[in-house]
């Protein structure tokens, strides 16, 4: 056989019973095809990397820099030429292709940027994120992720030991969503541990309940999940957006009178809009007093749990089954990093999910197989996202992540005393948490409270403002309409790259922007 290879790869044409072999064989180019050029391929990296640097990093966090180089759609398809060929491009030109995509991107590292629930650039966070897309493994078994099944064991009970539980499980998911999906889920089982067995037509109509400010995962997760979003009752809140624990009773014996069998709450910790904190210790006495799970929907306001001055927001969240949090948000990990902590210890998680593939769970591997999490995820392939945050803990440590949280409630309290010193700011609501929630009212509507078409003109104030920032590219703020109220700006307030400058930056810049309007 040797012999016979070594004629084939010489392209004699002929194995070694005599039969032609192809012409593609003849040339080697299946058995021993061009292989990879690292020399070239690092020298490529090298120059890219040298760009993220520049753009993504240098410019992307440089304050006289714009957010955002806005260019409208189709504009931006001729300058990106997305179109994929038949053949590829040279080194200069793919090089150009990195450029662009960082020049034109969003800057969400910026200072200015305020428009979503994460923000900044933690830069040993990011070296962990390059790290693990270089490693480019899955964290689903031990042999194949030896150093990450470890990692994300020791931080989980970290984050764990921070809610207030000795003991526990959990998983990082990909996002705050399917975490809440994971609460439901496991919440149904440990009612109905039938159901993964018989499926729907063995459990009864089932209830949830969130509130009228909860995250529309806990909607998304009852549609996906069969239970239909109808079986989700809204429970009040009051005037500062926090979930009203006699109406949450009410609601349950509701739901009972109408047939359904209540087995889930999902409160939350820091809403979306307004940042408010549903009072935990009272609506843990309402579960347990109709024994249902409590799933405490923390993905934003987890992180105020490292805070010693600003943790009792969170009180009775240790009294909680299940907690959502994503680090990405707050602690600035990079997307993603969400984790499930989970209270329970008789590995119901695992019980819940499992599938037991013995391609890749094998019960007679030569190590401590309960190593292998994998069967504990909905997902096969589970990306590692315990390094970012294990590397950036490790780098400033508890104090450095608390001192982080705390900043972020100073910079809030000021930017809320300067807007009550200037004329045209209006808050929605004192905010409990970051989210400072306003309306700007430009010269021409002020004193116009009780003209007919005065919601509808404040109405487009904010949209207009936000359109002048986008394409000037000065910063960027959300903004929504909220049941009865019209359009304002939600600003967040949280990268540690922040100072007292950008906030009153970004006052001078609304006034700026609407002053005409």
């Amino acid at each position: 056989m040797d012999a016979a290879l070594s004629e084939l790869m010489q392209g004699t044409g002929y194995c070694e019973d005599g039969v032609p072999v192809p012409v593609a064989l003849q040339n080697g180019q299946h058995l021993n095809g061009p292989l990879p050029d690292h020399a070239e391929g690092q020298h490529f990296l090298k120059e890219a990397f040298q760009i993220i640097l520049e753009e993504a990093l240098c410019q992307g966090t440089d304050t006289k820099e714009k957010v955002c180089e806005w260019r409208d759609p189709e504009e931006l398809r001729a300058i990106l030429d997305l179109e994929l060929r038949d053949g590829g491009e040279s080194r200069d030109q793919l090089l150009r292709r990195v450029r662009d995509v960082a020049k034109y991107s969003v800057k969400t590292s910026h200072p200015l940027f305020f428009n979503q629930l994460f923000a900044g650039v933690d830069y040993h966070a990011l070296a962990g994120r390059f790290l693990t897309e270089t490693l480019n493994t899955s964290q689903y078994t031990y042999e194949v992720a030896p150093v990450f099944v470890l990692m994300e064991e020791v931080v989980l009970s970290q984050l764990r030991s921070l809610v207030g539980w000795e003991a526990g499980d959990g998983i990082f998911c990909p996002g705050g969503s399917v975490s809440n999906m994971y609460a439901m889920n496991l919440a149904r089982y440990r009612a109905f541990p039938q159901v993964k067995l018989r499926g729907l037509w063995a459990v009864p109509r089932l209830a949830v309940f969130t509130s009228q400010e909860g995250h529309y995962s806990i909607c998304k997760a009852a549609s996906f999940q069969g239970i239909g979003l109808e079986n989700v009752f809204l429970v009040n809140v009051d005037e500062r957006g926090r979930m009203i624990p006699d109406d949450l009773d009410r609601k349950i014996e509701l739901a009972r009178t109408q047939g359904a069998v209540p087995f889930l709450v999902s409160a939350t910790s820091g809403t979306t809009i307004q940042g408010s904190f549903d009072p935990l210790d009272r609506i843990a006495s309402v579960c347990e007093k109709h024994g249902l799970w409590m799933h405490v929907d923390a993905a934003w306001g987890g992180s105020v749990l490292l805070s010693k001055k600003h943790r009792h927001l969170l009180n009775g969240i240790e009294r909680a089954d299940s907690v959502a949090w994503n680090p990405h948000k707050m602690l600035l990990t990079g997307l993603q990093c969400s984790v499930f902590l989970l209270k329970d210890t008789t590995n119901l998680l695992k019980r819940c999910h499992c599938a037991n593939a013995t391609y890749l769970f094998q019960q007679d591997k030569f190590y401590d197989v309960s190593l292998d999490t994998g069967d504990k995820s909905v997902q096969c392939g589970r990306k590692v996202d315990c390094l970012k945050l294990w590397l950036m803990w490790k780098a400033v440590g508890t104090q450095g992540l608390e001192e982080r949280v705390d900043k972020a409630f100073a910079y809030t309290r000021y930017l809320v005393e300067e807007m009550k010193k200037r004329e045209g700011f209006r808050l929605v609501n004192e905010p409990q948490f970051v989210n400072v929630c306003f309306w700007f009212i430009p010269p021409s509507l002020r004193g116009m409270e009780d003209s007919e078409d005065y919601r509808e003109k404040l109405s487009k104030v904010a949209p207009n403002i936000k359109e002048r920032m986008m394409r000037k590219g000065s910063m960027m703020v959300g903004y929504q309409p909220q049941k009865g109220r019209v359009n304002f700006f939600r600003m967040v307030v949280l990268s540690p790259q922040i100072s007292q400058e950008e906030m009153d930056f970004f006052l001078d810049e609304i006034e700026r922007l609407g002053r005409d309007l």
